[in-house]
C-alpha cells in the first residue's frame, strides 16, 4: 500500500517532514518514503490510501501498563475512602484483581486494546495480576492482543501478598509463556519477568525471579520506589534502599524495566544510570495516587533511559505527553523545568528503545527499513509546522482523538475512526458482563 499526500514526520535524528510526502508499506514493512509524485512515479500500480494533508507519525509506544486496570473505571470501593498508596492498593487494586476470572482478563485487556487503536498506541508493555487466575493469564491477554493486531510484551506480576506458593505460579506462569513465544514466535508479542514492588517480595522470591529471568533471558519488568513506603520497607527489612536492594540480588541491569522511581535518591538515580535500567514515568496515574512526582529531569540529565507509560490510565500518548511537561513545570516552579522537545524524546526516542527489550526491530522511526507501525492524525495546524517545532503541536495541539488511520506490521487497524480487527461493541458489552461480576467479588470481599 502506498499512503500519499501526507505530511510525514519520521521522527529521526534530526526528525525530518516530508511535505505531500508519501510512504510505501510492504511485507510489514516502510519500503520507500518521499514525495508523493515521485514515489507515485516509482510505483505506478500500488493501491494507494490518500491521507489528504493529514499528518503521518510513528505509532507510539506506552512503555508501562495495566490492562486489567480497565475495569476499575467508576467502581466504588467499600468502606471509607483510602487515605494513602497502601491503602490505594489494599481496598482497590489488590480486590480487584483477585476479583478477576480468565474471561474478565481478556476483555479488560480487549477493551484497552480498543482505546490504544484509536489513540494511535500500537505497542504496549503491560504489567498483569490475577491471583485466582494465574494459570493461562497471559495466554488470555495474548489471545487478545493477536486479535486486535498490536504489538504488546507481557508479564505475570510476581508477589508474595498471596503466599510463597501464588509467588511460584506467577514465576511458573511468567516462564510457561516465554517458552511458549519461544517454540512458536509471533511478532506482536513479547515476555518479561514480572515482579510486583520490592516491598511485596522476599529475598527467596526476588532471587528465583531474578534466576527464572537469567534462564530464559528475560528482561525484569518491576516497580521501582512508586511510594514512599517501597523505600522505607527496604530501608527498615534491608538496611538498603531499594536500587541497591536489586542490585544486590542480581535484579538490575540493561534489560530491567523500573516503572515510576518517584522517591529514588541521588545515589540510586546514579545506580540506574550505571546499570543500565530502564525507567519508566507516568505523571497522571502517580498525581492520581498522589505519590509524588519523579525527578525526571535529573534522571535523564544522568542519562538514564527514561520512557513514559499510563500505568492503567487512557491509551492517549499526547495526554500522557501533555501532563509530563505540566507536572514537572509546576513542581519545579519552573516554565523550562523539561519541555516538550524533551518529553516527545522520551516518547519516540526513549520509548522504543525500551520496546526493543521484546520487539529488537523497532525503531519508533518512519524509515526505510522500519516496521510499518504508524499513525495518520487530521491534524490542521493554524500556525506554522515545521521538524523544530513539532514537540510543541504534538504537546499542546494533538489528541488522541485526532487519529483516523492506524498500522502495525503493515496492516490496517483503523481506517477513518473505524476498527478494522476489533467490534468495539461487542468487547463493550462482554466486558461489562465480566466487570460485573469482578465488581459482586470485590463487594463481597469488604
Amino acid at each position: 500500500m502506498l499512503i500519499i499526500n501526507g505530511i510525514i514526520a519520521t521522527m529521526t535524528t534530526p526528525n525530518r517532514l516530508i511535505e505531500r510526502g508519501a510512504v510505501l508499506i510492504r511485507d510489514g514493512q516502510i519500503a520507500a518514503l518521499g514525495e508523493t509524485h515521485a514515489l507515485r512515479a516509482q510505483f505506478p500500480g500500488e493501491p494507494t490510501l490518500d491521507v489528504e494533508g493529514k499528518l503521518v507519525l510513528p505509532g507510539a509506544v506506552c512503555a508501562h501498563t495495566h490492562f486489567y486496570g480497565a475495569f476499575a473505571r467508576g467502581m466504588a470501593i467499600p468502606g471509607e475512602p483510602p487515605s494513602n498508596f497502601i491503602q490505594v492498593l489494599q481496598k482497590l487494586w489488590w480486590k480487584l484483581d483477585r476479583a478477576l476470572d480468565l474471561e474478565g482478563v481478556k476483555y479488560s485487556a480487549l477493551v484497552c486494546l480498543v482505546d490504544a487503536i484509536k489513540n494511535g498506541t500500537t505497542t504496549l508493555i503491560d504489567h498483569h495480576a490475577s491471583p485466582n487466575a494465574i494459570e493461562g493469564a497471559l495466554d488470555a491477554i495474548a489471545e487478545a492482543v493477536e486479535q486486535a493486531g498490536v504489538r504488546a510484551a507481557l508479564c505475570y506480576e510476581v508477589t508474595d501478598r498471596n503466599g510463597l506458593d501464588g509467588a511460584r505460579r506467577g514465576i511458573e506462569e511468567n516462564l510457561r509463556f516465554a517458552r511458549r513465544l519461544r517454540t512458536t514466535p509471533s511478532p506482536l508479542l513479547g515476555a518479561a519477568m514480572g515482579i510486583h514492588a520490592s516491598f511485596t517480595v522476599c529475598d527467596q522470591t526476588l532471587e528465583a525471579c531474578v534466576a527464572g529471568a537469567s534462564e530464559l533471558a528475560l528482561p525484569i519488568h518491576i516497580h521501582v520506589a512508586e511510594d514512599l513506603a517501597d523505600e522505607e520497607d527496604s530501608l527498615e527489612r534491608y538496611q538498603v534502599p531499594v536500587v541497591e536492594r536489586l542490585s544486590r540480588r542480581g535484579a538490575l541491569g540493561k534489560r530491567t524495566l523500573c516503572a515510576h522511581c518517584v522517591h529514588v535518591n541521588n545515589y540510586e538515580m546514579d545506580a540506574l544510570a550505571e546499570s543500565g535500567a530502564k525507567v519508566t514515568h507516568q505523571p497522571r496515574s502517580n498525581m492520581n495516587n498522589g505519590v509524588g512526582v519523579a525527578r525526571v529531569p535529573d534522571m535523564l540529565a544522568r542519562g538514564i533511559c527514561v520512557g513514559l507509560g499510563n500505568d492503567g490510565f487512557s491509551n492517549d500518548p499526547f495526554a500522557e505527553m501533555k501532563a509530563a511537561d505540566l507536572l514537572q513545570k509546576v513542581t519545579a516552579r519552573d516554565p523550562c523545568a523539561l519541555g516538550a522537545d524533551k518529553v516527545v524524546h522520551m516518547t519516540y526516542a526513549n520509548n522504543p528503545t525500551i520496546a526493543r527489550l521484546f520487539f529488537p526491530q523497532l525503531t519508533g522511526t518512519l524509515e526505510v527499513g522500519a516496521p510499518a507501525d504508524l499513525v495518520v492524525l487530521d491534524y490542521r495546524p493554524f500556525t506554522e509546522l515545521n521538524a523544530d517545532n513539532l514537540p510543541w503541536h504534538m504537546a499542546f495541539g494533538m489528541h488522541g482523538g485526532m487519529v483516523t488511520h492506524t498500522f502495525v506490521h503493515g496492516k490496517m487497524l483503523m481506517a477513518d475512526r473505524h476498527l478494522l480487527t476489533l467490534d468495539e461493541a461487542a468487547i463493550a458489552a462482554k466486558a461489562r458482563e465480566a466487570a460485573d461480576r469482578a465488581w459482586r467479588r470485590v463487594a463481597e470481599m469488604a
